[in-house]
């Protein structure tokens, strides 16, 4: 899927433009406050979020919650929680409390820093997982941290590893580490993690022999390893190698089919031409090819093979990302919206590629194509509630970078479509809350909630009907928040582009 500063690299391509990129936005940068050092939020609903409760009596109606100094210092029924002298008290009868904030678990992150970063928490997303990791987000987390940016919390991936010819082309603005053989992949994980890389990002065109090298060097070198599951290597195996995550849900509906090698062989065909001069050219062939080899895959889905594959996967731990928001745009392009509220707290720059990119994508689609491709997404669908069922644990996850996807609104979006596969609407919640914050490690007392109007547990919905959200112990109050986002989209709207030359898009490959 095209992210937004590449694919508006090949929206220039065919108007015969210059890349645009970001300048610096005319309005300021809504900045993080140092924590107030006691916060009392009083009379809520809390419910289960996060690795588990701070120190207190855990979930409840009429509780209260203290934190001091930016960290979640006590939890329990507010007449058992004294009040401390001096300390800021917010009463929140009638609201509930979403512990830890949400977490996005697949993100990829452009833009300007006065219009993507404050979006996050704005919309109650308090941690971000960045999945193909670059300097610029490194300086943001820097930023977030010292107070001198709104943002989330930042898990951030290595460069992509990906195998020779790697479906990106030299064009994208970010790094590509190709990899041929075992001796150069060890070398690529001891980069990643000198450059300070959360984890590792494994890709889709890795030979089986590289794959095993980067997961045993991963080991190694005290990291994990995650994204695409490699088009030549089993799910099965990727799962046993022990890769923390499995991202998106192509390689998934491949590895259900009761002829997998066949299919296998199928998707051993598909070719990258190294001739193909962009990035998005080069996946424009990849994604027409493999739609093809994905509809055999639907036709003979195998209910048996899939239960014996989903009952490993949930023995081994192994986490299963869907990002339905990227699969619903390609796939029900029906459904896209021409226009959107949320639309404005982008720059247009950002976002006027969309149609032409999504036009190039689904270029000479035959009817029969298009009622395949929504076969396709249905069956997707089915996949994520036969995950669910198998135990397997789901991580919500959009995409986002990619185009129709607006940071922080797109994961309630994504929560919507989870809920439409067939979750329970708390399970959906717990794929934004307690798995990810247990997958990535986040600490239990951190000072991150949401505070909603209205009961999430009842209907997923309810996570967009926000009341105010505490980020790192700063507490935004409604007005304050509904503030800051008129100060975004101020920003999105007075956001400038500025030539950098000839680039391609930045395509995030399945």
């Amino acid at each position: 899927m095209p992210t937004r500063r590449e694919a508006l690299a090949a929206s220039a391509a065919v108007t015969g433009g210059a890349l645009l990129s970001a300048a610096p936005a005319t309005a300021a940068v809504p900045r993080k406050a140092a924590p107030d050092r006691t916060i009392a939020l009083t009379h809520a609903t809390l419910l289960a979020g996060g690795t588990g409760t701070a120190k207190g009596t855990g979930t409840g109606s009429d509780h209260t919650v203290l934190i001091t100094d930016g960290h979640i210092t006590r939890t329990g029924p507010s007449a058992q929680v004294p009040i401390p002298r001096g300390a800021t008290t917010y009463d929140l009868t009638g609201k509930f409390i979403v512990q830890g904030g949400l977490v996005e678990s697949h993100v990829h992150n452009d833009g300007p820093e006065d219009v993507v970063p404050p979006l996050y928490p704005l919309n109650g997303v308090t941690t971000v997982r960045e999945m193909w990791g670059a300097p610029l987000h490194h300086e943001w987390r820097d930023r977030v941290r010292t107070g001198q940016l709104l943002g989330p919390r930042w898990v951030i991936a290595s460069s992509i590893l990906d195998g020779r010819p790697s479906i990106w082309a030299n064009d994208t603005g970010q790094r590509v580490i190709e990899v041929a053989d075992a001796r150069s992949a060890r070398r690529a994980v001891r980069e990643a993690k000198a450059g300070g890389a959360d984890f590792v990002k494994v890709y889709s065109r890795l030979t089986p022999e590289a794959y095993e090298a980067i997961a045993d060097e991963s080991r190694r070198q005290g990291l994990r390893h995650a994204g695409h599951c490699p088009d030549t290597l089993p799910i099965a195996r990727a799962s046993d190698a022990g890769q923390q995550s499995i991202e998106h849900l192509h390689a998934l509906l491949l590895a259900t089919s009761g002829r997998e090698s066949e299919i296998r062989r199928a998707l051993a065909k598909v070719r990258i031409d190294p001739a193909l001069g962009s990035s998005f050219e080069r996946y424009a062939s990849w994604f027409r090819q493999v739609h093809a080899v994905e509809w055999e895959a639907v036709r003979t889905y195998d209910v048996g093979r899939t239960r014996a594959l989903f009952d490993r996967l949930a023995a081994n731990g192994t986490r299963v990302v869907p990002t339905l928001t990227v699969h619903h745009s390609l796939e029900r392009t029906d459904q896209l919206p021409t226009d959107s509220p949320e639309f404005k707290y982008l720059p247009a720059w950002m976002t006027e590629y969309w149609p032409t990119i999504w036009s190039g994508l689904t270029a000479g689609r035959t009817a029969r194509d298009t009622a395949r491709i929504r076969q396709i997404y249905e069956h997707r669908l089915r996949l994520v509630g036969e995950l669910h069922r198998a135990g397997v644990p789901l991580l919500a996850g959009t995409d986002t970078g990619t185009g129709y996807a607006v940071p922080g609104f797109s994961l309630h979006h994504e929560l919507e479509l989870l809920a439409e596969a067939g979750l329970p609407t708390r399970d959906v919640l717990r794929a934004a809350t307690t798995e990810p914050a247990r997958m990535l490690g986040l600490p239990a007392d951190r000072a991150d909630l949401l505070v909603l109007d209205a009961d999430p547990r009842t209907d997923i919905r309810h996570t967009q009907r926000i009341d105010s959200v505490l980020v790192a112990g700063r507490y935004l109050d409604r007005a304050e928040r509904l503030r800051l986002l008129a100060d975004v989209a101020r920003a999105a709207a007075a956001s400038q582009p500025s030539a950098e030359g000839a680039a391609a898009p930045h395509l995030c490959v399945h």
